[in-house]
């Protein structure tokens, strides 16, 4: 086990590097110098409601202004980034194998009380391309959401670059109805460059893929809504699209927008999404955040608290269990949070790590 997470730390580490370059300042990334917050191993995206956003004068150090918060550690959630294989956690494994325990991890979240599972978008491994395992995404949570009964089951988050918005707006409602509405929407405009160009999608500049980004989420929220659906725009188009069946939920599944960008993405999410999901903030990068955030909403006077707040946190601080996890997730619950997620490494070789974690997020007020 050693070996294993000694493994997945080197990656966690060079993917983090390659994310912060690849990060740009107008769009992708509000901190590139914190290579280490932006590493997509064992990460764990927190998510803080608005409405909690009360009380303590110490939930926010500068920024804008002052966003205070109370520990409401009753309303928080808990949720769990099956293992895919993209960070190496299934190097040398049988596909079969893999894919069994993957099930066993959602089977176990479902029946220990977790409140969501979740998967990542990649179609090979971390930092570098190798020939190991990396189950695709929607095809993951479409599976799992057949062998589980009650748990929410999302993307953190999808690449945007990587479908057609039509078709993405048409799976996602038919997993809403299989599910029994249960889905949770995540979207990103993406940044893993091999990926791209392995799979032939070329690598767009910042600018189009943010541009393209925002063509999709139109095309996507529309694409719920009753009756067909057309959009013009300079990157995705429809015309007369027809999406039946909608989803169960109404109006809409939830949508999640994913990007630290405070000056294109941070502008989409306020227009566009139900949720924020920032990569990599610590406490205190969130509460510096947070009044940057609400400015965005204001700027089209939507009320913040209609939007929720994702921060993916780099989880060495946060996978082993006992009183440093408690702490930062007492820490994030004074910020407002209200629904935590994560992808525990050790899942994959025992099943008590799941039960470690309630046990923690239950210490710091977690239910």
């Amino acid at each position: 086990m050693e070996l294993t997470m000694t493994r997945l730390a080197l990656r966690s580490l060079a993917s983090a590097i390659a994310c912060s370059m690849a990060a740009s300042p107008s769009g992708l990334s509000m901190n590139p110098t914190t290579i280490f917050t932006c590493a997509p191993v064992l990460l764990v995206p927190i998510v803080a409601d608005w409405t909690m956003l009360r009380g303590s004068p110490d939930a926010t150090k500068g920024g804008a202004g002052k966003v205070e918060g109370s520990y409401r550690g009753a309303q928080m959630r808990l949720g769990v980034i099956v293992p895919q294989g993209w960070i190496g956690e299934y190097d040398g494994w049988d596909p079969a194998e893999a894919w069994t325990r993957t099930v066993r991890v959602a089977e176990q979240a479902d029946a220990l009380g977790f409140e969501s599972i979740w998967t990542y978008d990649h179609f090979h491994t971390v930092p570098k391309p190798t020939q190991e395992i990396t189950f695709e995404s929607f095809s993951t949570l479409a599976a799992l959401g057949s062998v589980t009964k009650r748990v929410r089951l999302g993307h953190v988050v999808i690449c945007a670059g990587f479908r057609n918005p039509a078709l993405t707006a048409k799976m996602v409602s038919t997993m809403d109805v299989q599910t029994g509405g249960r889905m949770e929407f995540g979207i990103g405009a993406g940044w893993k460059r091999d990926e791209w160009e392995a799979y032939g999608y070329g690598f767009p500049s910042t600018g189009d893929r943010l541009a393209n980004l925002g063509d999709q989420l139109e095309i996507i929220a529309k694409m719920m809504e009753p009756g067909p659906t057309t959009y013009e725009g300079d990157h995705a188009s429809v015309r007369d699209a027809i999406n039946v069946p909608k989803p169960l939920q109404r109006p809409r599944v939830p949508i999640m927008v994913g990007g630290n960008g405070p000056e294109v993405t941070w502008r989409l999410a306020a227009r566009h999404a139900d949720e924020l999901n920032l990569d990599g903030l610590t406490p205190d990068e969130l509460a510096d955040a947070l009044p940057v955030i609400a400015s965005r909403c204001e700027e089209i006077d939507r009320d913040p608290a209609d939007l929720r707040i994702s921060v993916h946190v780099f989880a060495t601080r946060f996978t082993e269990a006992g009183p440093a996890r408690v702490d930062l997730l007492g820490r994030y619950a004074e910020l407002g949070v209200s629904r935590v997620m994560g992808l525990v490494s050790t899942c994959i070789d025992t099943d008590t790590a799941l039960d470690e974690l309630i046990a923690d997020a239950a210490e710091a007020g977690i239910n």
